[in-house]
Formats: C-alpha cells, structure tokens, sequence
C-alpha cells in the first residue's frame, strides 16, 4: 500500500486517519515506558524526600505571586501562538483565536503524551483546520524547533555570563547571533536542488529536501520577528520557572536557569514519561548536582516545577477549547518566505 507522507505518520506512533480524522497518538511501548517512570517518579520522591514535606513549601507562596507567574507563563503561549502566526503570514490573516487555539492544544499535548508524540499535534491541527499539508506543517514545526534551540543556546551562553562574567561571553552571543543569517541562502538551495536524478529514491529525497527547505523562514524581516516573538517567549517562561524554583531550591540564580534548562532539555532525551514525568525531574538533577545542589533537594524542587507546569498545562489547555477553530482551506496563501503552496 502506497503511504501519503501528508496523511500519516510513523514517527512517535502518531498517525492520522482520514480527510481530517481522528489522530492515534502513541504507541502501546511508548505507554508503557511512560507509565512506568512515572511509578518510578511517585516512588523515588516517597523514599528520598517524601511527598508530604516536598509539598509544605507551597503553603508559603505568595497567591499573588503565583497568579503572576501563572499569568507569564499563559503570555508565554500567547506569544508561541503569535510566532506560528506570523511564520505563515496572510495564511492566516483574521484567524489568530484560531491560531491560538491550534497553539495551546499543541503545547498542551507535547506537555502531557509520553515520548513527544504531542509534537504531531501541530501537523495534524495544521491540516484540520487550515488544510495545510501534514508534512509541510512538520517542516515549518522542524524550523521552529531550530530556532528555539539556537535561543536556548544563548541563554546558555547567559548563564555562563553569570556565573563568570567576562566580556568573551558577549562577544560569543553576537556570533551566535549572527549565525541567524544563515537562513539567508536557505531559498536558493531550493532553487538548487532542482537537478534530476537517476535514482528514483534519489529523486525523493530531493524532492523531501526541497519542502523542508522551503518551509524555513527566508526573508530577514519575517526571520527577525520569528526570533523576536521566539526570544520574548522563552524570556517569559525562564523567569517565571526560575522564579518559582527559587521558592523551593534557594541557590544562586544562574544555578536556577540551569535547572530550568535542564527541565526543557528533557525532550531530548531518548525516553519522555507521561507527561514527562521522570525525564523531566533526572535532566533539572542532572543539570544541578553537578554544580553542587544535593540531588534530593534537586529532586525535590524539580517536582514542585514540574506540577506548576502541568497545572498551567491543564488550565490552558481547558481554555484553549474555548477559542474558535474555524478552519480555513480554499484561498490560502503559502508561509511567507517560503515558496511552498498547499500540498
């Protein structure tokens, strides 16, 4: 049987059946490895810290505090929803609640299915509801992704500031920046990678290279405001992360961005818990005993952070239902920058 590339997908066991149907996320082995680090989670935290006295440190935030916090978190996906919006430009022209909710269900998701299997929500959604191409959809995602790292790079690059300032790290931050304008060229390999082959595969992959190209941002204009909204978001939810991890493990605030690093790093991991439990807490120890914080109280703070996560996961994700989801299929334009139509 011949396999549409925009209908389904093999990867993470995620595949969608049908003109705009049902999507089947995760395989059963991917449920069970979940499954089983979040037992692992639930017992490691009773034997090391105990639930009760992990939990006491909420009595005393701030209720203020925490709705502040809560508050740039959601501004956080706002902004996601913002950058998507105008990564594709007049596709989307008058259809942002749309675009919001298509953003949150997909954040919300890549937050609460193991093994990130919630990243081909995005795809999925993509199609439903505008009639994007499935794998179009998953190469812009793929740049989007991209670029993320590359800010993620250069919050790197502040936490080594803080922790030796020197003025060597400003001037790895401009060269890090500037390696953003290697999406200049990016359009005219498209236009390259034209030449036939003599190899049906060959061919292929061409033509697969060719759309993964196309999909990334090209003009300076929409590359600038891409990272703009990128930096801004990842700014947002740094500072209230490191914040609140500040109420449960006060260690100095480089040492709190790196746990917050390390909590975003998880996704990387070869294994993702449901809802990234036990990935998500071993990356923030791993990324702070090192640096001298003692693992259980580590642990401990790790998942004080990780519930905030999910509780903000779950209360946006509820609202994100709220928001229309029009979709919009005839008519569209491609992303700008990019030379890709509908697929």
């Amino acid at each position: 049987m011949k396999l549409d590339p925009d209908k389904e997908s093999g990867s993470k066991g995620v595949r969608e059946t049908g003109e705009g149907g049902a999507l089947r996320i995760g395989r059963a082995r991917d449920w069970v490895i979940g499954a089983a680090l979040l037992a692992a989670l639930v017992m490691a935290v009773e034997w090391t810290v105990g639930w009760g006295p992990l939990l006491v440190p909420w009595r005393t935030l701030s209720p203020l505090l925490l709705l502040a916090l809560f508050g740039l978190t959601a501004l956080s996906y706002v902004l996601r929803a913002v950058r998507v919006y105008d990564y594709f430009g007049s596709r989307f022209r008058g259809c942002f609640p749309t675009v919001l909710r298509l953003s949150m269900l997909h954040n919300t998701a890549n937050n609460l299915l193991p093994m990130r299997a919630g990243e081909m929500v995005f795809p999925w959604l993509m199609r439903r509801y505008f009639g994007h191409g499935f794998l179009d959809a998953a190469a812009a995602l793929l740049w989007i992704r991209i670029l993320d790292l590359h800010f993620l790079a250069l919050i790197g690059i502040l936490i080594l500031y803080l922790r030796d300032p020197s003025p060597i790290w400003w001037w790895a931050a401009l060269v890090w920046l500037g390696g953003l304008l290697l999406f200049l060229p990016l359009r005219g390999l498209v236009s390259d990678s034209r030449g036939q082959s003599g190899s049906a595969l060959a061919a292929k992959l061409i033509r697969l290279v060719r759309r993964v190209l196309g999909a990334a941002p090209a003009q300076p204009g929409i590359i600038a405001r891409v990272y703009l909204w990128t930096a801004l978001t990842w700014t947002l939810k740094f500072t209230a992360f490191a914040v609140l991890l500040e109420h449960f493990l006060p260690v100095e605030f480089w040492r709190l961005l790196t746990g917050v690093m390390g909590s975003e790093l998880s996704s990387v991991l070869p294994f993702h818990g449901i809802a990234g439990s036990g990935s998500y807490e071993l990356a923030v120890v791993a990324a702070l005993a090192p640096l001298g914080v003692d693992p259980s109280l580590a642990l401990a703070g790790a998942v004080n952070l990780h519930l905030f996560l999910l509780g903000s996961t779950l209360v946006l994700g509820g609202l994100a239902l709220l928001l229309p989801k029009t979709s919009v299929r005839a008519g569209a334009d491609p992303p700008r920058g990019s030379r890709l139509g509908r697929s």
